[in-house]
């Protein structure tokens, strides 16, 4: 890993793009790691655009701010895509991961990008069949390990079961924790 992992969501709210911010860096510090965990939006209401922010580094961070050059970004819904500059700031060898229907290569052509590693998986579609709700979030997190390797998915689940167990019915978690399996499983890349 690199000595500072930057991870930018963008979603809208109500996507759980906050939720899944936090969690992952809850599961690295749950990994002995360094980390943080952040929202970032204007108007607080559902379906408005938002950022999250995901900070992970084997060494204490200092920086405590939006991430402007984020190493992966990660997108919880495709209308983004012409909505916000989604790429800004990642680097010739970043990651992109796209909740879509589309491939990877249609994605590119339609950014017009150069460079970047794109990803591509149905996260809402997932999350409907495994949760019975299109919040992408959980199914995001699968194909952000599977892409990444940040954590290992055991990891991350071990901390879904730990959060979403006081407040969710068993169910609940276990559709997520399917969801996040099934994304791992069939997030595509070029």
């Amino acid at each position: 890993m690199a000595e500072l992992m930057e991870i930018r969501w963008h979603a809208r709210g109500g996507q759980g793009a906050k939720t899944a911010s936090l969690l992952l860096a809850e599961a690295a510090a749950m990994d002995g790691k360094y980390s943080q965990g952040f929202p970032d939006y204007g108007p607080e209401r559902m379906g408005a655009p938002m950022r999250g922010f995901t900070r992970i580094s084997e060494e204490p961070i200092r920086v405590h701010c939006a991430i402007y050059t984020p190493a992966i970004v990660v997108v919880l819904d495709d209308t983004l895509l012409t909505a916000v500059d989604v790429a800004a700031g990642t680097p010739d060898d970043g990651i992109i991961v796209i909740n879509t229907l589309k491939s990877a290569a249609d994605v590119r052509g339609e950014m017009d990008l150069k460079g970047r590693r794109i990803y591509t998986v149905d996260a809402t579609g997932i999350a409907i069949d495994e949760i019975g709700r299109p919040i992408p979030n959980a199914p995001m997190l699968g194909a952000l390990l599977k892409v990444s390797g940040l954590l290992s998915l055991d990891t991350v689940i071990a901390q879904i079961k730990k959060k979403f167990s006081h407040g969710f019915r068993p169910e609940v978690v276990e559709g997520n924790v399917r969801a996040i399996h099934r994304a791992h499983e069939e997030v595509r890349g070029e």
